[in-house]
């Protein structure tokens, strides 16, 4: 149970990462790569690759 809660803390700490980096695009592109590759959907998965990409690249 404790390795559950550590799991689920380093999560929430990694969405608020995207959330204070990028804001709520991010978090839409992060969901988007998630359920792609959950899915097993190329073009979910890519569509959030790529405006991760573009995000990186503008912050950069």
């Amino acid at each position: 149970m404790p390795l559950a809660i550590a799991i689920a803390a380093l999560a929430i700490g990694f969405e608020q990462l995207i959330q204070w980096k990028w804001g709520p695009m991010g978090i839409i592109a992060f969901v988007l790569l998630t359920v792609g590759i959950k899915a097993k959907s190329t073009m979910v998965g890519g569509i959030g690759a790529a405006i991760l990409v573009m995000l990186l690249a503008q912050s950069g």
